[in-house]
């Protein structure tokens, strides 16, 4: 990997799990993966009860990468951003959200509009639906933008060298402080 992923630092006692990659088209370059903290997100309907407790933070971490032609010469990528480390974290929420049961067709449904209005948010990050929260990254505190919904809160900012965003929920934003993570092993079990 060509950039360092970040996860909470040692202030998170709590199981630690790894969560998705997402490579470039091409499949040959990991841009951007996902490292869990606490429970993992249950995908059941009757298991999403929020009375069940299940409290979770996800970091995401977003290789800076500026503009760049696809190998296979068939286009080009954006470079990424802030709002692609906040449009992830928004998505990641959403799939980590159930209602009660819905017709298939209609939870697509709202998926897809709850996915245009999370990167709608993420590419407005200075509007007024979030505002500021400073956290720590790697001890030296940053700026990150925050919003909070009914589903959890969702965050992005910036470190030295990757863009982060994270998202949890049953677990306070405002405690975290994020670390490079060089030791994955507690992530494995």
């Amino acid at each position: 990997m060509d950039f360092p992923w970040y996860g909470l630092d040692d202030a998170w006692t709590g199981r630690r799990w790894y969560g998705t990659t997402g490579t470039s088209p091409d499949g040959r370059t990991v841009d951007y993966g996902f490292l869990g903290h606490g429970d993992e997100p249950v995908r059941s309907y009757l298991a999403q009860d929020p009375a069940e407790g299940r409290r979770f933070a996800v970091v995401v971490t977003v290789a800076r990468r500026e503009a760049r032609r696809l190998e296979n010469g068939t286009g080009m990528l954006e470079a990424t951003s802030v709002s692609a480390a906040a449009w992830l974290a928004g998505s990641g929420l959403l799939t980590a959200t159930e209602h009660a049961p819905m017709e298939r067709s209609l939870r697509q449904d709202w998926l897809d509009q709850q996915t245009a209005l999370a990167w709608d948010l993420a590419d407005d990050l200075d509007g007024p639906a979030w505002s500021s929260l400073t956290l720590p990254v790697n001890g030296t505190p940053q700026p990150f933008r925050y919003r909070e919904s009914e589903y959890g809160w969702v965050l992005a900012g910036n470190a030295d060298d990757a863009h982060l965003g994270a998202y949890g929920r049953g677990v306070s934003a405002y405690g975290l402080g994020f670390t490079v993570i060089t030791d994955f092993t507690p992530y494995a079990g």
